[in-house]
């Protein structure tokens, strides 16, 4: 079974040597090895994917590891290839994020354990509910919002969320929420950022007459629309098109967006540096020797 090690740290040298030499000693096939030295930061960021061949365990390999981790002040995990990442969907009323997320699921291109999906709106309850998964109906006004967010925050806490994905919920969260959840919200944005905020991008991208839409899929911080960007994609329109063309093209490009930086989380390849992220490609075996694990 492959498991993952990720290690953050200080630069030096020595550092690709130790890991290594440890899993070797350990019994353990390296089958991918990721690395980036960041001289901006001075630090060091790397991703090992390895395969135990005399049936060491994830935990024993976390307890022999940390001794080595210690040496080189390493914030670190290994990751169990068996283990999905359980994840809780919210949605409002535009719904295509979602249903590629669950299609996505459902044919075992996104190895997750959906825990529930949270919604503001009625809209996509039935939709939820023939999935077989939970729906949680939460509405939020001006006068609930406090209520609402405490309901949500019990939520993530029941079902063990280790993910929050804002599949085009329309709600801001509240900094306290997002600093406690910090690196564990992950939302799509329909714009290119940080070009056109707000409720409507498409409609300013048309009245600027841009030649390029796109997606921006960020984890969520208490700066709107501005948090570390994972992923991103655009597609070129013209003056021939309408705000209405956009809007269509835009949906396509930010499922595919919100998609990938999920997968991305999920799979250990985002790094969280600063304002912004590392994000490491998928393994030789692309996509689908990750869905496998």
């Amino acid at each position: 079974m492959r498991h993952v090690l990720t290690v953050q740290c200080p630069s030096r040298r020595g550092i690709v040597a130790a890991l290594s030499g440890f899993l070797a000693d350990q019994g353990c096939n390296i089958t991918d090895l990721s690395q980036f030295d960041d001289a901006l930061t001075g630090m060091f960021f790397c991703r090992v994917t390895f395969e135990p061949e005399t049936g060491a365990t994830a935990d024993g390999l976390r307890d022999g590891f940390a001794p080595v981790a210690e040496i080189f002040g390493m914030a670190w995990a290994i990751h169990d290839g068996r283990a999905r990442m359980k994840v809780l969907l919210m949605v409002s009323n535009f719904g295509h994020c979602l249903n590629d997320l669950l299609y996505r699921w459902r044919i075992g291109a996104l190895p997750v354990e959906i825990v529930g999906v949270v919604s503001n709106h009625l809209t996509y309850q039935k939709v939820v509910v023939n999935h077989d998964l939970p729906f949680h109906h939460i509405p939020v006004t001006r006068a609930t919002k406090a209520e609402a967010e405490a309901r949500l925050e019990a939520l993530v806490e029941e079902t063990g969320a280790e993910l929050v994905v804002l599949a085009r919920y329309m709600q801001v969260l509240s900094d306290d929420f997002c600093a406690r959840m910090s690196g564990r919200i992950i939302n799509i944005h329909h714009s290119f950022l940080p070009s056109f905020k707000g409720a409507n991008p498409y409609k300013q991208a048309f009245e600027r007459g841009v030649k390029l839409i796109g997606a921006t899929s960020h984890y969520v911080t208490a700066d709107l629309d501005e948090g570390p960007i994972i992923e991103q994609d655009t597609v070129r329109v013209t003056h021939a098109q309408s705000p209405e063309d956009y809007v269509s093209l835009g949906r396509e490009v930010e499922a595919s967006v919100l998609a990938r930086a999920v997968h991305a989380h999920i799979h250990h390849r985002v790094f969280m540096c600063g304002g912004k992220t590392v994000v490491f490609p998928a393994s030789p075996g692309g996509y689908a020797s990750e869905r496998m694990g």
